[in-house]
């Protein structure tokens, strides 16, 4: 079996969580470098992988011949600079959502993946989340009927501000909707495609300077979505809500793979991805029954980027789908700013 040698740039929770145990757990891969300036950091991610390599600068890991596959796990602002570098030293790319900060460095970046000729991905994972394949499961069996609304929430509960966290201060591509709203946005598109109109209103709920709640509303011709997250949900609201002529399917709990990953628990045990049966979505249809939800698996993100680099197999998520989360996230700002509903072109 063919490996490919990655390496992590950015050590913090995503980089540590989301991808470099979910990477460990998928054959094919091997961690050969991460790349930290922070001491802490470091000492963690030598008792994660006691083999890695940590170096300081991303030079080193971009003039490596024997790196393959770098993830940028970094904050928004640097996301375009280091996928550019990495393409242009031959590297396949993997960046943390959101995919970039504009369209404008989105399309640069398709270009140049084109010029490379390497793979390029952005890491909308939450579409392998269980609850999620489970809402998808029951559109695409056409369950409901005719669907005519679909709402999406994604709550937290957190009324003071972190100190020192960049994605809450007044840096380009912070707060809440590049954030969680990088997520409902991409699983919105995979759903049902560009929508016809965006409406959006954004807020600071903690008066801080960058949002922390947001509702959109993406219009079809015959349906409504509506986007939600907020930073003051201390009762728990459902996660999906879909209506159609012929019933309806309400889910509560979001996926839990996050604390469990958090938590220790990795993809090889038994336990994970699974949902607790209290949170099983009920379908209501011509009947009343609880549906159990689909298991969740991150891994499955990098197995498609394995038989991608390995066996140029179509990626699942491709820099275009990250390109046009970035169209629908400045549609947003600009219908914020305009107070009305903003075309988008097909």
């Amino acid at each position: 079996m063919k490996i490919i040698n990655v390496a992590i740039i950015g050590y913090g929770l995503s980089g540590r969580i989301f991808h470099g145990a979910i990477i460990d757990a998928v054959r094919g891969f091997e961690i050969k470098s991460v790349v930290t300036t922070d001491t802490k950091k470091a000492n963690q991610a030598k008792l994660d992988f006691p083999n890695v390599s940590i170096v300081e600068s991303v030079e080193s890991v971009f003039k490596d011949d024997t790196i393959d596959l770098v993830v940028i796990s970094t904050p928004n602002t640097s996301h375009f600079s280091l996928a550019e570098r990495a393409l242009n030293n031959g590297k396949h790319v993997v960046i943390e959502k959101p995919f970039t900060i504009t369209t404008h460095d989105a399309l640069r970046l398709i270009d140049l993946q084109h010029d490379t000729r390497k793979i390029l991905s952005v890491y909308h994972n939450r579409r392998f989340d269980g609850d999620y394949q489970t809402i998808k499961q029951i559109i695409n069996n056409d369950e409901l009927g005719r669907l005519v609304e679909f709402e999406s929430h994604f709550d937290r509960f957190r009324n003071t501000m972190k100190d020192n966290a960049w994605r809450e201060q007044n840096l380009p591509g912070s707060g809440m909707l590049y954030d969680l709203g990088s997520h409902l946005i991409d699983q919105a598109l995979d759903l049902f495609g560009l929508p016809q109109e965006v409406y959006a209103d954004m807020s600071s709920q903690r008066r801080g300077p960058v949002d922390d709640s947001f509702e959109i509303i993406l219009y079809y011709s015959e349906l409504k979505v509506t986007l939600k997250s907020s930073i003051h949900v201390k009762e728990p609201l459902p996660r999906f809500i879909l209506n159609g002529s012929d019933g309806s399917f309400v889910k509560y709990g979001l996926d839990v793979q996050e604390p469990q990953l958090k938590e220790g628990i990795r993809p090889n045990d038994p336990q994970y991805g699974i949902d607790d049966e209290d949170n099983w979505g009920i379908l209501n249809t011509s009947s009343r029954k609880s549906i159990e939800t689909v298991k969740g698996d991150y891994r499955l993100y990098y197995e498609n980027i394995y038989q991608a680099i390995t066996q140029g197999k179509p990626l699942l998520i491709s820099a275009h789908d990250g390109f046009n989360v970035m169209r629908i996230i400045e549609a947003a700002k600009h219908s914020h700013q305009l107070r009305s509903r903003i075309q988008i072109k097909h």
